[in-house]
């Protein structure tokens, strides 16, 4: 099935969404604690109960008017649902902070036996929207998967070292700002390995 194109603002804000209110809510809510079916949760748990659904709702959204959801959305939905809960249910919070390490990791565990293997699973993904030469791809695999061993390793430190605040805003500001900054600096690599339209029909 095509996967339908919607307007790359509404996709980005339903994706961007839930991870924002989940910042403004703890901002809000990080001092307090409450009392629900008669047992205490901070307001960071009750943000983490909120985010879930949120997500799944959002996902959910974008499944519909797309026709379509990567992998790597269907990953993070399955493990926010399950280290989320956990976090939740046993009071937790180490749960939901470890999430985004074993994201990386199996991200980065993925593109690695590809490469093991002498395969950039990463074009598999995206080389409709961004045509390379196959040794282009297997550059920018590599520097991915390192850049994703990296976020694991980055994100272990700030949650087991820091407060809990400090870590909400790694987790909002930090890790979409490391992302951003790192396919910018792939600008060259893009360019030099980069297929035209033209060319790729020709």
């Amino acid at each position: 099935m095509a996967e339908k194109q919607i307007n790359p603002w509404l996709k980005l804000a339903l994706e961007l969404g839930p991870v924002l209110v989940f910042f403004i809510g703890f901002g809000r809510m990080k001092d307090q604690t409450f009392t629900i079916f008669g047992n205490d949760y901070s307001g960071f748990l009750v943000m983490t109960a909120l985010f879930i659904p949120l997500l799944l709702l959002t996902t959910g959204i974008v499944w519909a008017l797309t026709g379509k959801l990567s992998k790597m959305q269907v990953a993070t939905v399955v493990l926010v649902v399950v280290f989320g809960g956990l976090s939740v249910w046993l009071k937790d919070e180490r749960f939901f902070k470890a999430k985004p390490t074993l994201i990386y990791l199996l991200f980065g565990g993925i593109l690695g036996f590809g490469l093991l293997r002498g395969k950039s699973y990463l074009r598999l993904v995206m080389d409709e929207a961004l045509p390379m030469q196959a040794e282009g791809w297997m550059i920018l695999t590599r520097r991915i998967t390192a850049f994703f061993f990296g976020l694991a390793v980055a994100n272990e430190v700030i949650w087991r070292n820091f407060s809990t605040e400090a870590w909400v805003n790694f987790k909002t500001f930090g890790l979409t700002a490391a992302l951003f900054l790192f396919f910018m600096t792939q600008g060259r690599l893009m360019q030099k390995y980069g297929i035209e339209k033209d060319d790729e029909a020709a």
